[in-house]
């Protein structure tokens, strides 16, 4: 009887040792759920509103040099790659014409300067004088077209981009003998969203940098805003001149535009606050009580600078917003912050 006493007690010391056990790990689970998140206020900030194009470097002038029609290309002055100055000589035509119509002039003129004794001495009447001042002008304009398309010159400074013909060649009007390019200064054209484009003025400074130069950052400005907007894209047409005196920045080059449209006072978080709604576009953001309950808002962005995002709507100037242990947080849930 005993013995069976003593079983029975020692059964339920055991019963009683492994319930309390397992209360105290109930009460530890308990305090294991309460989770643990970073935490920083949100401060309202002066926010550049800067916004990066993307876009090809154009030639700010493309000149297709050529005569207005065919005849044999004598000299041939320039290659590709070379830099002439405006007024150059690039290349001369056969003079045959050329040579014909300045004696033409010549003879034109001293014919004109003999009548125009005559007409003071009353041996011609001003009609037939008249006359001879119209041949002789006609004779002028002739041969400086002829001038013009014999001795081709370089209309812009730039840069021979291209050579379609040789020495010797009849020019047969189906390509330019030379393309010349004005690379100082060059341009980029960008696609400025109808939303942004009344805060785009000419004159505006624009930050330029480029691929293919790492560590360099060139300054162009805003050479002109076209007036029509896009139906299609919802865009307007934006032209910034970068100055270009190094010649570093060609054409086709690859680029990116930082236009900056001025500064916003605005709320500013870290990314790392910030939550994509999944199967949506909507961004949240955990905001912490008093009571260290945390909230989910819903907000709107404005620019990403850095680490940071602006808030444009959704939080206020020193709400409490949580940077760490999302993951598996619900709004209404008490939070410990981490330290």
């Amino acid at each position: 009887m005993n013995n069976k006493l003593m079983m029975g007690m020692a059964l339920a010391a055991v019963v009683c040792s492994c319930a309390g056990k397992g209360g105290e790990n109930v009460q530890q689970t308990v305090a294991e759920k309460v989770p643990v998140v970073s935490v920083v206020t949100a401060t309202r900030q002066t926010v550049p509103q800067e916004e990066v194009y993307s876009s090809t470097v154009q030639a700010n002038v493309v000149n297709n040099i050529a005569p207005q029609s065919g005849n044999r290309i004598v000299k041939l002055n320039v290659e590709v790659g070379d830099f002439v100055s405006a007024g150059q000589v690039l290349a001369e035509m056969d003079r045959v014409q050329l040579d014909q119509a300045a004696l033409k002039l010549k003879n034109d003129e001293v014919e004109l300067a003999r009548v125009k004794a005559l007409l003071g001495e009353g041996g011609i009447s001003q009609s037939d004088y008249d006359a001879l001042e119209l041949a002789f002008n006609v004779s002028k304009s002739s041969y400086q077209n002829l001038l013009d398309n014999t001795i081709l010159r370089a209309p812009v400074s730039g840069v021979v981009s291209a050579r379609n013909y040789d020495r010797g060649d009849m020019y047969t009007m189906s390509s330019p003998l030379y393309v010349v390019q004005q690379i100082t200064p060059v341009k980029v054209l960008v696609g400025v969203s109808e939303a942004d484009y009344s805060r785009v003025k000419k004159g505006d400074k624009v930050s330029i940098t480029a691929d293919a130069l790492p560590g360099k950052t060139f300054t162009g400005s805003v050479s002109r805003v076209y007036p029509v907007i896009d139906p299609a894209s919802h865009t307007v047409k934006v032209e910034i001149l970068i100055p270009n005196a190094d010649r570093l920045v060609r054409p086709g080059m690859y680029v990116r535009a930082t236009i900056n449209m001025g500064d916003r006072d605005s709320i500013v978080v870290p990314d790392a606050a910030v939550i994509k709604q999944q199967g949506s576009g909507q961004r949240q953001v955990y905001v912490l009580g008093d009571d260290n309950t945390v909230s989910l808002k819903l907000v709107t962005l404005g620019r990403h600078f850095g680490m940071n995002y602006e808030i444009i709507s959704g939080l206020e100037d020193g709400d409490r917003v949580v940077t760490g242990g999302q993951a598996g947080l619900k709004s209404g849930v008490k939070v410990e912050v981490a330290q």
